[in-house]
C-alpha cells in the first residue's frame, strides 16, 4: 500500500511539474529588443524572420521583439554611418550584424577593401558598445556559383577571408562569432557530390531563397546556443505511468485494455520550420538539430501504432521505434493542431515584418523625395513631414507585436497512441 501511494505521489509530481527549456546559454534573452542589420540578403527578411519565429516558438512566454534594418547594396561602412538613424531609435539590447557580400567587391581579395570593411565593422562595434547593445557578428553567406567544381572557388575565397575578419571583430569586442559561411559551403558541396548540377539554396547566386536562408538561420541559432528541446515525454505503458516529462505537462493518462494510450499534453514551447524551405532537409539536419520533440513509450506489445493529435493521425511507428524514442517534430509540423498553431504564429510574424519593411523602413525611412528645382521647398519641411509620418506608422507596431503574442498562447492537445490492427 505504501509503495502504491508513493508511486501515485511521484506520478502526480511528474504530471504537475513543467521543466523550463534551458535558456541560460542562449544569446537572446527575455526582454530583448533585437535589431538585425545587413545588406540585401538581410533586407529579404527571410533568415531574420526564421530566426525570429524559431526563438518565439521556443520561448512563447518571452517578451522579445525583432526589427530588420537590412538595406540592399549596403556595406559595413554604410551600417556604421546609418547606425544612429536606423538602430538607436529602437533602443535595442541585442543585434545581429551581417555584412561582407558587397564589401568584397565581387573580385579577388585585396587588403585595401578588407581594411575598409574592418573599419566599418569596428565603427558598428564602437557604437553598439556605447549603447550597451550585445552583438552577434555573422559571417557573410557564400555565393552559390553556377560554375562546376568546389563551392569555395572564386569569390567565396574572398568571402572566406572576410569571414575571418568577422571572427577577429567578434573577439576584439566581446561579441559572439557566428559562422554561417562554412556550414553553407559544406552543404553546397554535399549537394554537388550527389549531382554536380545541384543548386540547393534557391534564389540566385548571391541571394538565397528559403532553403538557403534556412541554412543561414540554422547556423545563426546554433552559433547562439539555441536550445533544441521543444518537449519530451516518456511513458511506461505496462506500468500505466509517466516516467519523465520535460517542458510540458501531462494529464489524464489512460492505458486501456485494448492497448490504446491517451493523455492531455500542454507544451511550453513549439517546434518551427518554414514549409517553403523543406527541400533543404535532404541536405542538412536542421529539423533534428533545432526541433527535438520527443516521445518514448516502453512496455508496448509488438506491432505498429498510430500517433494522433487532436483526433488527427500524424504518424505511425513500431513498438520498437517508440521504445527507443522518436522525434515527432516533422510529423506534428505537417498536420494537426501543432501545425495549425505554428502557421498562425508564422502568419503574425510575417504580417509584422511585411508592415515594418514596406510601410516604415522602405515606406518612410528610406523613401526618396525628389524636389523639382522650380519649387521653393526647404529640406527641413520634408524631414519634419517624414518624422511625422514615421511616428504615425510606428504607432501601429505595438498592435502587431501584440498580435504575435496572442498566437503564442499555448493550448493543450489530446494525444492518442493507438495499436494498428494486423492485416
Amino acid at each position: 500500500m505504501i509503495s502504491r501511494l508513493k508511486s501515485i505521489i511521484i506520478s502526480l509530481f511528474i504530471l504537475t511539474v513543467t521543466l523550463t527549456v534551458n535558456a541560460a546559454d542562449f544569446f537572446f534573452k527575455d526582454g530583448d529588443k533585437v535589431m538585425l542589420m545587413g545588406d540585401s540578403i538581410t533586407e529579404q527578411y527571410l533568415y531574420s524572420s526564421y530566426v525570429e519565429a524559431w526563438t518565439l516558438a521556443r520561448f512563447p512566454a518571452w517578451n522579445i521583439t525583432f526589427i530588420n534594418v537590412g538595406i540592399g547594396g549596403d556595406r559595413s561602412t554604410g551600417g556604421n554611418n546609418r547606425f544612429k538613424r536606423d538602430v538607436l531609435p529602437h533602443t535595442p539590447t541585442a543585434m545581429t550584424v551581417d555584412f561582407g557580400m558587397n564589401d568584397g567587391g565581387y573580385r579577388p581579395f585585396d587588403e585595401t577593401g578588407f581594411k575598409t570593411y574592418m573599419g566599418g565593422l569596428q565603427g558598428i562595434a564602437d557604437q553598439a558598445k556605447a549603447a550597451n547593445i550585445r552583438v552577434a557578428w555573422c559571417t557573410p553567406s557564400p555565393v552559390e556559383k553556377n560554375e562546376l567544381g568546389p563551392a569555395i572557388q572564386g569569390y567565396n575565397e574572398t568571402l572566406e577571408k572576410y569571414s575571418e575578419g568577422v571572427k577577429q571583430i567578434a573577439a576584439a569586442n566581446n561579441g559572439i562569432f557566428i559562422d554561417q559561411f562554412h556550414p553553407f559551403i559544406a552543404i553546397i558541396d554535399k549537394g554537388r557530390a550527389a549531382d554536380p548540377k545541384n543548386r540547393i539554396g534557391g534564389g540566385d547566386a548571391v541571394h538565397p531563397g528559403p532553403p538557403g536562408q534556412a541554412i543561414m538561420a540554422w547556423s545563426i541559432l546554433k552559433g547562439m546556443n539555441f536550445p533544441p528541446l521543444v518537449a519530451s515525454v516518456e511513458i511506461d505503458a505496462a506500468g500505466d505511468k509517466v516516467t519523465k516529462s520535460q517542458n510540458c505537462k501531462i494529464e489524464n493518462l489512460k492505458v486501456n485494455a485494448d492497448g490504446k494510450i491517451e493523455f492531455k499534453q500542454q507544451d511550453a514551447a513549439l517546434p518551427f520550420f518554414p514549409e517553403e524551405a523543406k527541400s533543404i532537409l535532404q541536405w542538412a539536419p536542421i529539423m533534428e538539430e533545432l526541433n527535438d520533440y520527443r516521445l518514448k513509450v516502453t512496455g508496448l506489445k509488438a506491432g505498429q501504432y498510430e500517433i494522433r493529435l487532436g483526433g488527427k493521425k500524424i504518424a505511425e511507428y513500431s513498438a520498437v521505434a517508440l521504445n527507443d524514442s522518436v522525434n515527432l517534430a516533422p510529423a506534428v509540423l505537417s498536420d494537426g493542431p501543432i501545425a495549425d498553431h505554428v502557421k498562425a504564429v508564422w502568419a503574425a510574424v510575417k504580417a509584422k515584418n511585411d508592415y515594418y519593411h514596406q510601410q516604415i523602413f522602405r515606406g518612410v525611412v528610406l523613401a526618396e523625395v525628389k524636389i523639382p528645382d522650380f519649387l521653393d521647398v526647404k529640406i527641413d519641411n520634408i524631414e519634419a513631414k517624414r518624422a511625422a509620418a514615421l511616428k504615425i506608422r510606428m504607432a501601429r507596431m505595438p498592435e502587431l507585436f501584440d498580435a504575435i503574442k496572442k498566437t503564442l498562447i499555448m493550448q493543450p492537445h489530446q494525444v492518442e497512441i493507438i495499436p494498428v490492427p494486423k492485416q
